[in-house]
């Protein structure tokens, strides 16, 4: 594989579970989009998360199960080839991860709670695992009973990590010892009572953030102060077409576009794609439209690396659906799809 993230692969991660096929690799055709599935691996269950290198010679990836593990991929012309067993994390079904100062940071749901891992020159992954526990419920008792970390992130500034919990309805802004890896929580910001942070996606410029919730379909705007680390938010966009009923949609992912006009969000139940307008300076978002997923129950939603295309992995109907982007709307025109059975999510490299 090559050394940059140019896109002309793409790996697609699934719940072997479920009857997934585990980690697939498909070639991208660079005009079109179109993914062609070229082989699969089983060799960790559940993979349903995935992390490239920034080199494109690694794949990290979450085992989501009560035993949480994290695995290493070397990216090879025959596929993904584990680099060494599955390491555990030291928390329940991880469901998100991402490469920070040297580390390896998965977002453990059921045990809420954020695991940091080493990951060695030759990209294989050390232990034992540090682990910061969340601390926290919600007013929605069934689904927030308890904490339930979903995504951890850096921010683009490099000096901070944030980590969003459906749970306790808040994003916590941390910093990380670069010796053990030990996240310390320099603060808690509070969402929404009931919204049910899953995602958060940052504004390119750096200085805006845009969290996705999962228990009401909506995006929160935030300014983002790398300086400080301070998150602040500034309102609410509905992700859902006024009068239309939001009971039964969850959101799962926001991306945004590389020139910032745009953001993209996947909404599970309604099984479309919302369409947002950024302001110019990155602090509104004004809903444009809704068009179909393609499929059912999106779970993730990935851009590729030219901006030009837009993925949806629809977790239940069992494939991924790839979309044009217009440029001077930002809205999606369907223009294909590829099986991918249990598809969870999708990375370029």
């Amino acid at each position: 594989m090559g050394t940059t993230n140019g896109g002309g692969y793409a790996y697609i991660g699934s719940f072997t579970t479920a009857g997934g096929l585990g980690i697939t690799t498909a070639a991208v055709d660079p005009a079109t989009g179109a993914l062609r599935p070229q082989h699969s691996t089983g060799a960790v269950p559940n993979p349903s998360y995935l992390a490239p290198s920034p080199d494109g010679r690694h794949l990290y990836a979450v085992s989501e199960l009560p035993d949480g593990a994290a695995a290493a991929f070397a990216l090879t012309p025959e596929g993904p080839a584990p680099l060494g067993p599955a390491v555990p994390v030291g928390g329940a079904d991880p469901t998100h991860l991402t490469l920070a100062a040297g580390r390896l940071f998965t977002a453990n749901y059921s045990s809420g709670s954020v695991s940091s891992l080493p990951v060695r020159a030759d990209g294989t992954l050390g232990g034992p695992a540090a682990v910061l526990p969340h601390q926290g419920s919600g007013p929605q008792t069934d689904r927030q009973e308890g904490p339930h970390a979903h995504a951890v992130l850096p921010d683009p500034s490099g000096r901070w990590l944030l980590s969003v919990d459906l749970g306790t309805d808040s994003v916590r802004v941390c910093a990380v010892d670069g010796g053990d890896g030990t996240l310390t929580v320099r603060a808690e910001v509070a969402l929404r009572p009931g919204s049910g942070p899953r995602h958060l996606a940052f504004h390119p410029r750096g200085d805006h953030a845009y969290v996705i919730n999962e228990l009401d379909p909506t995006v929160t705007l935030c300014r983002w102060d790398a300086d400080r680390g301070a998150l602040t938010p500034l309102g609410e966009t509905p992700l859902l077409p006024e009068g239309v009923a939001t009971d039964g949609t969850f959101p799962s992912e926001l991306v945004v576009s590389p020139d910032g006009r745009f953001a993209w969000a996947a909404n599970r139940g309604h099984d479309s794609i919302s369409v947002l307008a950024l302001g110019p300076s990155g602090d509104t978002a004004t809903l444009r439209t809704a068009v179909p997923c393609g499929g059912h129950w999106p779970r993730d939603l990935a851009l590729h690396p030219t901006g030009r295309h837009l993925y949806a992995a629809n977790e239940r109907s069992g494939d991924i659906t790839w979309f044009t982007l217009d440029p001077r709307t930002g809205i999606p025109t369907r223009a294909g799809s590829v099986d991918a059975p249990a598809a969870s999510c999708v990375v370029f490299v």
